[in-house]
């Protein structure tokens, strides 16, 4: 009597069975799990961020009272203030968070393309600096937190560049700079010089953005695009003298050129 072999038949899928989730990409974790890793690092650097999130929520939560006695509808404002007072709370993490990342990145080369990913639209600017002037040397090999760097970013209010680096260099270097865009795109556009620091002349890293959205609008957003697609073209052919080891991008040190290559 012949017999079968239940293995090699082909399983029959439930019509109402549950499908396998697919594998979690751990490069792309969930919108709680970012969170979570936004909280951790905001209190490891910022640990009066729970009690201004506190204060944000009691503050929504206290008006929505207010408001509740006037209307006499206390229970029904209070159901709404709710989501508001998380609303704010959160609002108030991400704002901590942003400086925290900050005071993390800040005095690391290339730290100010950091700040210019952040801004918003009506601004064109380049990841890589413009002009970079190597600092000394220090047992053979370049010290890269003496590299003086200029980055660019053009906008309504004129050229804007960010100047990082040790005071003497980068100031050398960003009068420089402003020259050169200076002839380029003539007197009708204006060119501001910011330097990052915490010296009184100069800018906190996490002020940046803010600083640069004050300034004057001078020109308009399609004469912003047309200077910055002339200044682009124009430095596409003089690469700037970049120190050796940097990565502006990423703000980090290249180990390859610390071995030899």
């Amino acid at each position: 009597m012949a017999t079968t072999n239940d293995s090699t038949e082909p399983k029959r899928k439930r019509r109402f069975g549950r499908k396998n989730k697919p594998p979690k990409d751990p490069n792309n974790p969930g919108r709680m799990a970012q969170l979570k890793q936004v909280w951790r690092m905001t209190r490891k650097h910022d640990p009066a961020a729970m009690w201004w999130m506190i204060l944000a929520a009691l503050v929504v939560l206290l008006l929505a009272l207010l408001v509740g006695l006037w209307l006499n509808m206390v229970i029904y404002v209070l159901i709404i203030g709710l989501p508001l007072a998380l609303l704010a709370a959160t609002f108030v993490l991400a704002r901590r968070a942003e400086q925290a990342a900050f005071s993390q990145i800040e005095g690391q080369p290339g730290a100010s393309s950091a700040v210019l990913g952040t801004l918003k639209r009506g601004w064109f600017y380049d990841q890589e600096p413009v002009a970079a002037e190597a600092g000394g040397k220090v047992r053979g090999m370049r010290d890269l937190h003496n590299a003086a760097m200029i980055f660019r970013a053009v906008g309504r209010p004129g050229v804007v560049l960010l100047a990082e680096g040790p005071k003497a260099a980068a100031k050398r270097l960003s009068e420089s700079e402003r020259r050169k865009v200076g002839r380029i795109v003539g007197d009708e556009v204006p060119v501001h010089v910011l330097r990052i620091g915490s010296d009184e002349d100069e800018v906190r890293l996490s002020r940046i953005a803010k600083t640069m959205k004050k300034l004057d609008k001078k020109i308009t957003k399609e004469e912003a695009i047309v200077v910055h697609k002339r200044l682009k073209a124009i430095s596409a052919s003089v690469k700037p003298p970049l120190p050796a080891g940097v990565d502006p991008r990423k703000a980090r040190m290249d180990r390859r050129s610390l071995r030899g290559r």
